[in-house]
């Protein structure tokens, strides 16, 4: 290669690299730091009074609380789906995959709407479940439905590569010599799945606790007992509370670096055990 060449070459990969920066600049950090000023703007006591006010306190714990049943049910969900399509032939093995998709192409909105209609009072599984007193729509059990919903295929799409590529040679081998189930999947399935298992988790954690349409719809917006930290943010912006709006998404913020750096801990161990 000729030096007009070389150096177009580096006149490319430095024009790539500055627009990639550029790019993370404006839309990543330049909002990051935005978030921590104007938490900060009126200083540490304002930031900690709006950080432990009551109404943000019972929004945190019912996210976690959401983020917390997504990520058990998805987690089982996802690795019976991934075993059954990986491991298995069977009649409505594609409309099964099509379905774990499903979430991703529909609107989180639309979904809420659709949660609405279904266990709303026009619907007759309203009133089958008040028999129960069981009620869903504008209640922690709806936020948790919707939760689960838009977090459904996270954890399944991390394992259904993983154990394509791994193969059913090891599982036959040892079901030949005897082993139980439960036995290869503790022993061999688990060891090549684990760490995009983890993956998968790190990802429906950050998916759920930032989850807004879906459940905006079905919250009814009760302050103190369906409002989650993004609804929470909502209220306080719309009443023209800027610092404790900006105060409280600093914890979405934290919780996203947290989630953040558990995900490149997992990768790195990952690719170094790999």
């Amino acid at each position: 290669m000729d030096n007009n060449g070389k150096t177009s070459e580096k006149i490319t990969k430095w024009v790539l690299i500055g627009i990639s920066i550029l790019f993370l600049a404006v839309m990543l950090l330049l909002p990051l730091v935005t978030v921590i000023t104007e938490a900060l703007r009126s200083g540490w006591k304002v930031y900690a009074a709006a950080v432990t006010d009551e109404y943000t306190v019972k929004a945190l714990l019912l996210t976690v609380k959401a983020t917390l049943f997504a990520v058990i049910f998805n987690t089982v969900f996802g690795i019976f789906a991934a075993w059954a399509l990986t491991k298995f032939q069977f009649r409505g093995k594609k409309l099964l995959t099509t379905l774990i998709d499903l979430p991703v192409t529909i609107s989180p909105v639309i979904a809420g709407l659709i949660f609405l209609l279904i266990f709303g009072r026009q619907s007759p599984v309203y009133f089958f479940l008040l028999k129960f007193g069981i009620k869903v729509v504008f209640s922690v059990p709806g936020i948790i439905i919707a939760t689960v919903f838009v977090t459904f295929p996270f954890i399944s799409r991390e394992l259904i590569p993983v154990l394509e590529a791994e193969g059913t040679d090891e599982e036959e081998a040892a079901a030949l010599m005897g082993a139980g189930g439960w036995t290869i999947f503790r022993k061999i399935t688990f060891p090549h799945i684990k760490w995009a298992l983890l993956y998968g988790i790190v990802l429906c954690t950050a998916r759920a606790m930032g989850e807004f349409g879906a459940v905006s719809v079905l919250s009814g917006h009760l302050r103190g007992k369906t409002n989650t930290l993004p609804l929470h943010v909502e209220i306080l912006f719309n009443e023209f509370q800027y610092v404790p709006a900006f105060a409280v998404s600093s914890l979405l913020v934290i919780m996203a670096v947290i989630i953040l750096v558990i995900r490149s801990v997992i990768e790195y161990k990952g690719k170094k055990e790999a």
